[in-house]
């Protein structure tokens, strides 16, 4: 997990993303995002998400709790 906050940035468009971040508050937050976050999660971590739980995961602490609740 400590490539977890350079990779997340990368899926979200961003230089930088801090854990506290709300994930509906960047600009390229969308279905396709949802969908990359989700191909990721499986392929790095073998940790399969659902778009529910990511939506309702918040922020990215909220995102990376919850993949490590699934390795």
């Amino acid at each position: 997990m400590e490539d977890f906050i350079s990779l997340i940035a990368e899926i979200l468009e961003e230089e930088s993303v801090e854990l506290s971040d709300e994930l509906d508050s960047f600009e390229a937050w969308d279905s396709l995002t949802v969908l990359s976050i989700i191909a990721f999660c499986d392929s790095e971590y073998n940790a399969p998400l659902s778009a529910e739980e990511i939506n309702n995961s918040g922020t990215i602490l909220g995102l990376k709790e919850l993949i490590e609740s699934k390795m």
